[in-house]
């Protein structure tokens, strides 16, 4: 676990849950293991339902006004959704035919999320057969056989959707100042990780080290930013940017935003979300992340900058 260096009393604001709220791991870690894997038996069925979009995009979630969705899915000549509603307590699956179903969120384990899930389609005519092992995670039982995971407290739910909200409000005006190829802000359920993404435009050079998945989403040169809540490898609600390719001097570029630091293993810059929250202008310091650590990206690599980029950021 990243520990911040101690900074000057004048840097830091007495904690407060107004607008951002306190994310603890290891109060949350349950029900944040949990809620990965049940997104995981969301995101799997859209995977299987959806055609393939550069860079994955088909298969991201979107966060919304009260929790996150899969967006609409096509199913032979209707269409549906699966929608988290963090605030209610509910997962509301709604079809264009007008079909409904409602399952209560609560404490209960992967095994009968899937099972209820699966139970809610077929009830409504859709047939979905995914591959039912969780991937980008620790432990990987299967869905359909996890009894072990089963945590769910509404009341850490509910801050990490608020977190991921705002993050999007920042993501977005991020976004704005850039024009060449970007991605929306996505919600990924492999990583379980908000971001947004800016391409140089080039692809990327070949690389048999990588994985299908990653073959695909690393295609081009990229750009990332975004929100994480951390798992077993970085244990803390923290910020994110890196490039891939990574260009040569990258680890050693000088970021002036406060907590800041670049993480070896990882490979990216980590801004811990506890030291942003707390500061006198979060808003502002989050949104200095991300441009500080894209521009030191974009100049290493040599992206044409004046193509890409807005004269004035808004």
């Amino acid at each position: 676990m990243h520990i911040s260096e101690n900074v000057p009393n004048e840097i830091l604001m007495p904690a407060s849950d107004t607008r951002w709220p306190e994310l603890p791991y290891e109060a949350w870690n349950d029900t944040r293991e949990t809620l990965h894997r049940w997104m995981q038996v969301l995101g799997k069925i859209k995977l299987k339902l959806t055609p393939l979009i550069n860079h994955w995009w088909n298969v991201a979630f979107y966060v919304t006004p009260r929790g996150i969705t899969t967006g609409t899915i096509p199913y032979g000549d209707r269409w549906f959704d699966l929608e988290l509603d963090l605030e209610d307590g509910y997962l509301h699956l709604r079809t264009s035919s007008g079909g409904a179903r409602h399952l209560r969120l609560e404490p209960r384990s992967v095994a009968e999320f899937y099972a209820r899930v699966m139970s809610a389609l077929r009830a409504e005519g859709i047939e979905a057969r995914i591959w039912p092992v969780p991937v980008e995670i620790d432990d990987p039982i299967p869905l359909d056989h996890d009894d072990r995971h089963h945590s769910y407290d509404k009341r850490f739910a509910l801050r990490f959707w608020q977190i991921a909200a705002r993050t999007t409000e920042i993501l977005t005006r991020f976004r704005a100042r850039f024009i060449g190829k970007a991605s929306p802000v996505l919600f990924f359920w492999g990583t379980f990780d908000l971001s947004a993404s800016r391409f140089s435009g080039r692809r990327a050079p070949a690389n048999e080290n990588l994985n299908r998945i990653e073959r695909e989403a690393y295609s081009h040169e990229v750009s990332s930013v975004g929100f994480w809540p951390g798992d077993s490898r970085l244990e803390q609600a923290t910020f994110f940017s890196y490039i891939a390719p990574e260009p040569v001097g990258y680890p050693e570029a000088k970021i002036p935003t406060p907590h800041a630091y670049y993480h070896q293993t990882l490979h990216g810059f980590y801004l811990p979300y506890e030291d942003m929250r707390r500061s006198r202008d979060p808003e502002n310091l989050l949104l200095d992340f991300y441009q500080s650590t894209y521009e030191a990206a974009a100049n290493l690599a040599q992206w044409n900058r004046p193509e890409l980029e807005r004269d004035t950021a808004p």
